[in-house]
């Protein structure tokens, strides 16, 4: 008669054992089951792995209490709506600076909900000790701009090729229509616990030369100082920048219910001293590197199509965690304004409003109050639902017409989406004074505005069928 196999050890025995799901489990597992095939019984397994096991947690963290923590307002109300929204803002955040890792906080003149109650809001900046918050970057990780100096070309003929070459909307590009992905990144994704899924690979190869939906953009105007043609995109890391979101919070999901059961799920973490912590951080690295080449893969693009000769390049972050002084500051849609902050940061920095009004060179201030950043667009009063409803008297068509008279406004998708016309955001006269009277940076430049390409109003992906109708 032939041996049984031994009972291969699980996940669930691993779990009982006292181990934690995360990504050193694929390898506990191998390691426990080559054991059980060399004879070792379960009981020495357990005492083989012993070494591996996560330390026993402290006593769970209290939430700090309200006002505990120094939140700095750099943010004031002119009308009605504006102070309804700062409102709103100031009572999230309120939350969020009860959460035990939080030790300072900052808003943007930028700030607006974006979530739940708790949630850090658009324009919030918060430092945290030895925690990464995914909650804290959003989904969109390292969403960030990037404008190259183009010369004295047509800004009609750069709106022409960047239409040709750009991909708004959902999912990636066809076999045959890809951008080339650096191998190098490749292999560093397949070396991080995070990012090494067939998933998220492909969506590495085929989002690459992507801009995805909603506020992204491609924007082309001439420099005030210099009258040459700048265009500036606006996107983040798409489909693996999400996948990675997704991983993190699973992670962090499961540190907050031993550390923090208090503590709001949006608002867990990762202890940045941990296997999972340094993974995790290495893999945000990682995605910024994604990032940076999707956008230098489309100014190339345009760039060779124009057969311009280039001047400046540069580029910069939001949504996106920084680590300076031993803490790990989150900026969510909140824009690093220190020298230095990155390895590639050139000293200036981008701030885009709407489609109508210039974008902003600033050199930041790297003030106190601000906890170093700066804002990063317009931000909005009112939810685009709220907006629609306001207009709902007017076409798109005429709304338009009316607040973008003269520019070259394109919707990749044919629709007008209302939300992402200028009176959808705050007055951006109101911001840029704003960025002045509190002191966060200083204006070097406008991109006076020419044209634009918008994402569209493309229907979400549950409302069309296989064969892409509504």
């Amino acid at each position: 008669m032939t041996e049984e196999a031994p009972i291969p050890v699980t996940g669930a025995d691993l779990i009982a054992w006292g181990h934690r799901p995360g990504p050193a489990f694929p390898g506990l597992l191998a390691r426990a089951n080559a054991a059980r095939t060399d004879g070792i019984d379960l009981q020495g397994i357990r005492q083989m792995l012993e070494p591996d096991l996560p330390p026993a947690p402290a006593d769970p963290l209290p939430l700090r209490a309200a006002g505990e923590v120094a939140l700095h307002v750099n943010i004031r109300a002119d009308d009605a709506d504006e102070q309804a929204n700062i409102d709103s803002v100031l009572a999230t955040m309120t939350e969020v600076m009860r959460t035990p890792t939080v030790e300072a906080g900052s808003v943007m003149p930028d700030a607006c909900p974006a979530g739940p109650p708790g949630t850090i809001p658009v324009g919030g900046v918060v430092a945290a000790r030895n925690a990464i918050h995914p909650g804290m970057h959003s989904a969109d990780i390292c969403c960030s701009v990037m404008l190259t100096d183009l010369g004295h070309v047509d800004p009609q003929a750069v709106l022409d090729a960047a239409g040709a070459v750009t991909h708004f909307g959902a999912g990636g590009r066809e076999n045959g229509r890809r951008f080339t992905l650096s191998l190098d990144l490749v292999d560093a994704f397949r070396a991080n616990a995070f990012l090494n899924d067939p998933r998220l690979l492909h969506l590495a190869q085929s989002h690459m030369g992507t801009q995805g939906d909603g506020n992204h953009f491609l924007f082309v105007g001439r420099s005030r100082s210099t009258g040459r043609t700048a265009m500036v995109t606006h996107h983040g890391s798409r489909g693996p920048g999400a996948f990675l979101y997704k991983a993190g919070m699973e992670v962090a999901e499961r540190y907050r219910k031993v550390l923090s059961p208090r503590t709001l799920k949006q608002n867990a973490w990762i202890p940045a001293d941990t296997a999972e912590g340094r993974a995790y951080w290495e893999a945000l690295q990682l995605i910024r590197r994604w990032t940076k080449a999707n956008h230098n893969a489309l100014h190339q693009a345009v760039t060779e199509r124009l057969r311009a000769e280039p001047g400046a390049r540069f580029w910069n972050e939001h949504n996106f965690v920084f680590e300076r002084d031993g803490l790990f500051l989150h900026g969510k849609g909140a824009t690093p304004a220190w020298n230095g902050y990155a390895a590639d940061a050139t000293g200036l920095t981008l701030i885009p409003l709407n489609m109508a009004e210039p974008v902003l060179v600033v050199k930041g201030s790297d003030a106190a109050h601000g906890l170093g950043f700066a804002p990063h667009g317009a931000g909005r009063n009112y939810s685009r639902s709220e907006h629609r409803k306001r207009n709902a008297a007017t076409t798109p068509e005429a709304m338009l017409a009316a607040e973008t008279k003269g520019l070259d406004i394109r919707f990749h998708a044919g629709g007008i989406d209302m939300s992402e016309l200028p009176s959808g955001y705050k007055r951006a006269d109101a911001v840029v004074r704003q960025i002045g009277e509190f002191g966060l940076a200083g204006i070097e430049d406008y991109i006076d505005p020419v044209g634009c390409i918008m994402a569209g109003d493309l229907p979400p992906f549950w409302q069309s069928d296989r064969r892409g109708r509504r």
